[in-house]
């Protein structure tokens, strides 16, 4: 069986392609829990300092893959696991040691999206097609974004991303402050390499320190916003009326 996460480990950096073309890289049980492991390898192999998250094909990541709502929701039971299991990835990013890249090009929609927004350097490339689909389907979001995204952008255009959930382009996302620098996607994945090595090339307890330093300055109002987010979007799945937004999709 093809892996639906691929990592490759290359001197001080640990790549990890998301790998499931065929569905635009859509998150299902395979992808994300590979993706928690591959995370984790990153983070217990000594020599890597950067990891850069990526995706094979044509997206990124297109978000939730719709053809498994059924199995994700079969139990309330079963979508609080997999709800959780989203929000895992979060907590493994924003608490990871490592400086962690995301290369993002193509569609990064919904709870993708919402993990590009905890990585600590955002590359978008001039391909890129993003939005928050959820509140349209009436799910919520993940990720801890509505305490991560409201402090980087500001309420008012977090609102405006999260309820219109309209589609934006890559200067958008640079606009907003969600992209750190958008790039050609041809050179997409070497300016990713470069910022990556530069990093590399930094102390790396100084590094480590810094991003733990920032990042618990959003600490309680990510783990408020996390379990809120939790809560709203296993109710959320679990609803006839989103369930049958969710599948028009």
């Amino acid at each position: 069986m093809t892996p639906a996460v691929i990592s490759t480990d290359d001197g001080a950096i640990s790549w990890i392609r998301l790998n499931r073309p065929e569905r635009l890289n859509a998150m299902n049980g395979d992808l994300v829990n590979q993706l928690s492991a591959a995370l984790a390898a990153a983070e217990a192999r000594t020599a890597t300092r950067v990891v850069i998250l990526h995706g094979e094909g044509r997206a990124f990541c297109s978000g939730d893959d719709l053809k498994d709502l059924d199995a994700q929701t079969t139990s309330e039971a079963a979508t609080q696991a997999w709800v959780e299991s989203i929000q895992q990835i979060t907590l493994q990013i924003m608490q990871s040691r490592k400086i962690v890249i995301a290369a993002v090009h193509g569609w990064c929609v919904g709870g993708a999206l919402e993990w590009v927004v905890n990585c600590d350097f955002r590359l978008f490339a001039d391909t890129t097609r993003w939005f928050f689909p959820e509140v349209g389907y009436g799910l919520f979001v993940t990720g801890g974004v509505t305490a991560l995204l409201t402090k980087q952008v500001g309420p008012q255009i977090a609102k405006e991303l999260m309820i219109l959930g309209e589609r934006h382009d890559a200067a958008k996302a640079v606009e907003v402050g969600i992209a750190w620098k958008l790039v050609a996607e041809a050179e997409l994945l070497e300016a990713a390499r470069t910022l990556a090595l530069a990093i590399a090339a930094r102390p790396e307890e100084a590094v480590a320190d810094i991003k733990h330093a920032i990042n618990e300055g959003f600490h309680s109002s990510l783990a408020a916003a996390m379990a809120l987010e939790t809560r709203a979007t296993v109710s959320g799945f679990l609803s006839a009326e989103a369930q049958a937004r969710a599948k028009r999709f």
